[in-house]
């Protein structure tokens, strides 16, 4: 019975103890030991089990005469007769008959109970074997079942690597436009430290007035490694000059990528994996100075370091030291929980064994320097020296001094209670005790000592990239990787993501946004309560998104109103229809009436638009309207050219919602957000071909090797003729019409184009426009769409405006279409002109639609004195 019990618990144990934990393990074991106890005992009833005790001793009697034959038989016959005649009496005698005193002489009392005690543990031998045989068996399942534990998962995938996430290298060359200002800036994301008197080593820089000097950091990219490299230039009225490397170059230097995000698995645990080579030695020799010296030595854990452990507390009188050793930490860590028992500490014991039989010292370290805890970011736990150099320093690994080595090893012992940026003077006390410990050690010698101990801790303000730095940026980018990669890719650990992002231009649009709105709550008070900013920035030639700020919260990873936020956009609905216009013969010169006509709608309602300052102007030229906006000349346009071609206009731009067919979308009747704003404006900037916005350049697996994308697809939209005269029109629209307060940060050699919006009683603010480089949206309103006193102009364009002033702008030069033609047109006759005649304009027309007539200058002055009148 005991042995098929003994089987039966055995298969029991191998099936509970899968993808169980070695501590829940352990218990198991405890509990079906007793188990086994109780069913053996209770096997054993008192009926079945034989007795132990021996039979009793009787006094022999005397010897006697043998008998002869003849009385031997008269003597049997008698036992015969009598025994059949009285079977049942002797029985009932035998039963009843009392026992002869002198039958069975008494034990004395202490031979008794010595007899009876041996006999009970005797009696116990039997099942003690078996008991020792089971604890035996099953302490050995343990130790096989935590072998394997060991071995699968530190021979396997022993980390869940986050995803980092990278934004635009910065490119250095000759004659490219850059200021001092933001080469600073350029420079402090990256964390170079300017040093003075000496060469610059990696990640540092040197200044002689405009001279410039800096030793970068080598980086893989996705098309490839670029070298650490020592370069010089000058940089002389906003361009670099006189770039030289001394490694040799293409004429490019790229500096490494700022890291600006991760994308991280359910556990938040974040690190960037090191191996041991690239550990400056320095910092392994401060690591087992302080936390085992006798790493190399021991088998796993150390007897003479819980010696000195216990000798050194004992001596104190408080607990100074533990006697882990670096494998039993790991183990921890690696394995177990951080319940504080007597059982998680011995199977602690018998893995870091098994880990120290198993594997080299060297592999048990270099795990343990990527697996410690040094701190916490929000939800995300900071692990492993690597990203700890980067998240207190700002540096790699290599850059580190001996003083930030000595912190970064003396957080160990306690990252929350020595976290220096909230405990700056416990920090500080912290690291002149490693330090110290580094000296005794003869780690340090006593002049390096001297130097280090004195100096600061040199712990950057902020980390260099946080969860919430660009929640906006990063909450789009990963809605396009689900959106232009395969799910089964995205689930590869260790992915390094190459975007799109621009610290400047976005540095440059958060400043402008908060200002704006600090400046018009201070102005208005009350009224602007709650006031909001959103936007995006892209560049203008490929569809690459710079910026993008999702509300005046810049770091507030709630709502995104750049993606979220659908708000009616007013007149920034206005170029498709006249794009719609252009399409079907309308120039730039065509005559439009705005007046106040009444529309019937398909409910039977009527609707009379007017213009924003409430006057109509009768006749004016296309160009005028558009660039002053004016409603009633719009709609009646969207009339001549049907609603169903606005629609389709609009749809071709970029817009892919359902849009309402009525005359009021020729106004702006629909809700889009600034993403799709943007989106729609691109088609307009890159000269009607429609280009998807896009935040994600590359992906890389942690092998390098990068990953298959769905096509973004490219295509061509609107004739380059169309675009050309809609975009000489929008440019009016900042020369003269209603962003001509754009010419207040922006110089109007610029040329850029834009378009105002403001929707019905001025709840939403918009603006649009674009350059040579860079296309921006800005929104402004606020989220209850209460009225507000701001137009287009008063409230996005500022932030617009203020963004692209600090950018290296690009005059925007459009390449001229073979089928465009310059004619002076008079707008009033719709003929063609001498040049430079008094009430005629320069404007570009499709071939086919210039006018036939022809008339000489003079005749057109009250006509001129009138349409000058259109551009005050």
């Amino acid at each position: 019975m005991g042995d098929s019990r003994l089987n039966e618990y055995t298969t029991c144990l191998f099936t509970k103890t899968q993808k169980r934990k070695p501590i829940q393990v352990l218990a198991d074991l405890r509990r079906y030991t007793i188990q086994l106890y109780s069913v053996q005992a209770s096997n054993r009833s008192p009926s079945s089990v034989p007795s132990k005790r021996k039979t009793p001793r009787t006094e022999k009697k005397p010897a006697q005469k043998p008998k002869s034959s003849a009385a031997r038989k008269s003597s049997a016959n008698k036992k015969a007769q009598a025994s059949k005649s009285t079977p049942n009496k002797t029985v009932a005698a035998k039963k009843s008959a009392p026992r002869k005193k002198n039958g069975a002489p008494k034990q004395s009392a202490k031979n008794k109970k010595s007899t009876g005690s041996g006999g009970g543990f005797r009696r116990f031998i039997p099942l003690l074997i078996k008991v020792g045989v089971v604890l035996v068996i099953l302490a050995a399942i343990g130790v096989i079942y935590l072998d394997a534990v060991i071995t699968n998962h530190f021979e396997g995938k022993r980390w869940s690597i986050p995803a980092k996430v990278y934004a635009r290298p910065l490119e250095l060359y000759d004659g490219m436009p850059i200021t001092e200002e933001q080469l600073a800036f350029e420079l402090s994301q990256l964390n170079y430290r300017h040093v003075f008197d000496r060469e610059p080593t990696s990640g540092s820089f040197t200044t002689q007035g405009s001279h410039y000097q800096l030793a970068t950091r080598g980086f893989d990219f996705w098309e490839g490694a670029e070298a650490a490299k020592k370069v010089s230039f000058d940089i002389h009225r906003g361009r670099v000059q006189g770039l030289q490397s001394e490694q040799g170059s293409d004429g490019i230097v790229r500096m490494e990528p700022a890291l600006i995000g991760g994308i991280y698995p359910a556990h938040n645990e974040d690190r960037v994996l090191v191996k041991l080579d690239q550990v400056p030695p320095l910092l392994v020799q401060a690591l087992l100075a302080v936390e085992d010296r006798d790493f190399f030595e021991h088998f796993g854990i150390s007897p003479k370091g819980i010696a000195r452990a216990l000798v050194a507390n004992v001596t104190s009188g408080e607990v100074r030291q533990g006697g882990s050793t670096l494998t039993q930490q790991l183990v921890k860590n690696f394995y177990l929980t951080s319940e504080r028992s007597l059982t998680r500490k011995a199977t602690e014991a018998v893995m870091a064994v098994l880990l120290d039989f198993h594997y080299e010292k060297n592999d048990i370290l270099e795990a343990y320097l990527n697996e410690v805890y040094l701190g916490q970011a929000g939800k995300r736990g900071i692990h492993g020296v690597g990203l700890a150099s980067l998240y207190y320093f700002g540096q790699p690994l290599r850059e580190l001094e001996a003083h930030q080595i000595a912190l970064l090893v003396g957080i160990i012992k306690g990252p929350s209670w020595y976290d220096p940026r909230r405990n700056p003077e416990r920090s500080v006390e912290r690291r002149d005790q490693v330090l110290q410990l580094m000296l005794q050690q003869n780690v340090l010698d006593q002049r390096s000592y001297d130097v280090e101990v004195k100096k600061p801790l040199d712990v950057i303000r902020k980390p260099l990239y946080e969860d919430a730095r660009y929640p906006a940026f990063l909450d789009l980018m990963k809605r396009q990787l689900r959106r232009d990669y395969k799910d089964e890719d995205l689930r590869s650990e260790g992915l390094r993501i190459f975007t799109t992002l621009d610290p400047w231009v976005q540095n440059s649009f958060e400043n402008a946004a908060l200002n704006q709105v600090k400046s018009l709550q201070k102005q208005y008070g009350k009224k602007l309560s709650g006031l909001e900013v959103a936007g995006v920035f892209t560049s203008s030639n490929t569809g690459e998104v710079a910026a993008i700020v999702g509300g005046h919260s810049v770091r507030y990873e709630g709502f995104n109103r750049a993606l979220d936020a659908f708000r009616p956009i007013g007149s920034l609905a206005k170029p498709a229809v006249y794009l719609a216009a252009l399409e079907r013969g309308f120039t730039l010169a065509s005559i439009l009436k705005d007046e106040a006509v009444t529309h019937t709608l398909a409910n039977g309602t009527t609707w009379t638009p007017e213009n924003f300052e409430k006057e109509s102007h009768g006749e004016v030229p296309m160009m005028v309207a558009l660039a002053n906006s004016y409603n009633q000349a719009t709609v009646n346009l969207a009339m001549d050219v049907g609603i169903p071609a606005v629609v389709d206009a609009m749809t071709r731009l970029g817009v892919e919602k359902t849009l309402p067919a009525v005359p009021a979308l020729s106004l702006g009747a629909v809700s889009l957000s600034p993403f799709e704003v943007a989106q729609m404006y691109q088609t307009i900037a890159t000269e009607g071909f429609a280009t998807p916005l896009r935040t994600i350049r590359s992906v890389l697996t942690a092998d390098g090797q990068p990953l298959q994308r769905y096509e973004l697809e490219v295509e061509q939209r609107f004739q380059a003729a169309d675009i050309y005269a809609l975009t000489y029109g929008m440019q009016e629209t900042v020369r003269s019409g209603t962003a001509k307060t754009a010419s207040l940060w922006l110089p109007p050699d610029l040329n850029l184009a834009g378009k105002t919006g403001t929707s019905d009683d001025q709840r939403d603010s918009w603006f649009a426009g674009f350059s040579g480089n860079y296309l921006g949206v800005v929104w402004m309103g606020i989220d209850d769409n209460k009225p507000t006193p701001l137009t287009g102009a008063l409230g996005a364009l500022p932030v617009w405006a203020n963004t692209l002033s600090r950018q290296n702008l690009l005059p925007l030069q459009l390449a001229e279409p073979d089928n465009i033609e310059w004619v002076w047109v008079d707008p009033l006759k719709q003929a063609r002109t001498k040049a430079h005649c008094e009430n005629s304009l320069h404007l570009p027309i499709r071939k086919d639609s210039v006018p036939e007539k022809e008339i000489s200058c003079g005749g057109g002055g009250r006509a001129l004195n009138w349409f000058k009148g259109l551009f005050k």
